[in-house]
């Protein structure tokens, strides 16, 4: 089974698995409906166009005929979600890695200079909730502004590369209506990104704060000598996590991810306390 968007039913596919959601189970008028207004009825797809994409997917695994009705498969389902995940970027795997970076970080900082400053609950509290906000902050302030560039380039990028692919069509009226298609469709990609954008921008910062402060509240709160054992019990759950995921992703073994997140924390925070004592 292959994917690719070379011609009309090709894009009426990719719109169509954008479109749908697992629970939709629709006659072929309703299937035409559901994919106008996902492109916000700004342009009509013939029926019998849509009928040949339907035939396609049906052979692919992508949907199922049921009687007239059609519903997605799982790996129309995956397949949707794949696309959604490189047009949308709707993976915010990484914005939650980054947060749990810097609010553990954050978190180490604050414990160990207030320990070595012995200094009050009331004071290590406010300096907690101000140096985790301003990381939070940035944070946001990065991903909301850095990433909606990059989102945006990247499904301009795309874009291009399917306008290249249609545009070689030879018969002009099918031509004409596959780029139509893709015009409206990556419209709408525009606007999308922009909330997905916002989510990953609020959910990294909201990571970074609550990654910090659970360590920090732990610490100053709690009776001796759990104020010590949970806050660095949960700082390494939090590492393990991100070892494990760095070193799935990366395709590296364990131990040297451990090694290079390890040395990475430790200078981040000698950085951090020599920094707060200058």
């Amino acid at each position: 089974m292959s994917f690719e968007i070379q011609e009309l039913p090709d894009v009426i596919k990719l719109i169509t698995l954008l479109s749908l959601e697992r629970k939709d189970y629709l006659t072929k008028p309703q299937f035409k409906k559901k994919v106008e207004k996902y492109l916000n009825n700004n342009t009509s797809i013939e029926l019998n166009d849509l009928e040949e994409a339907l035939e396609e997917m049906v052979s692919e695994g992508l949907v199922i005929d049921d009687d007239g009705k059609y519903v997605l498969t799982n790996e129309g389902f995956r397949l949707g979600n794949k696309w959604k995940s490189v047009l949308m970027n709707r993976e915010p795997i990484l914005e939650v890695v980054a947060g749990l970076t810097d609010g553990t970080i954050t978190g180490i900082v604050v414990i160990l200079s207030t320990f070595l400053a012995q200094l009050s609950t009331y004071i290590s509290m406010w300096a907690a909730l101000l140096s985790l906000a301003a990381v939070a902050i940035t944070n946001f302030s990065s991903f909301m502004l850095g990433g909606k560039t990059e989102d945006i380039a990247d499904t301009l990028s795309i874009g291009d590369l399917m306008i290249y692919s249609v545009s070689g069509i030879p018969d002009k009226a099918e031509r004409k209506k596959s780029l139509s298609l893709l015009k409206h469709l990556f419209s709408i990609l525009k606007e999308e990104s922009t909330k997905t954008n916002f989510l990953s921008a609020l959910t990294c910062g909201v990571t970074t704060f609550l990654a910090g402060i659970t360590p920090i509240t732990a610490f100053l709160y709690l009776p001796s000598p759990f104020n010590f054992v949970f806050p660095f019990l949960t700082v390494g759950i939090l590492l393990f996590f991100l070892i494990r995921y760095r070193s799935q992703k990366s395709k590296v073994h364990w131990k040297i991810t451990l090694l290079e997140t390890s040395v990475i924390v430790t200078m981040a925070t000698i950085a951090s306390l020599l920094i707060g004592n200058l």
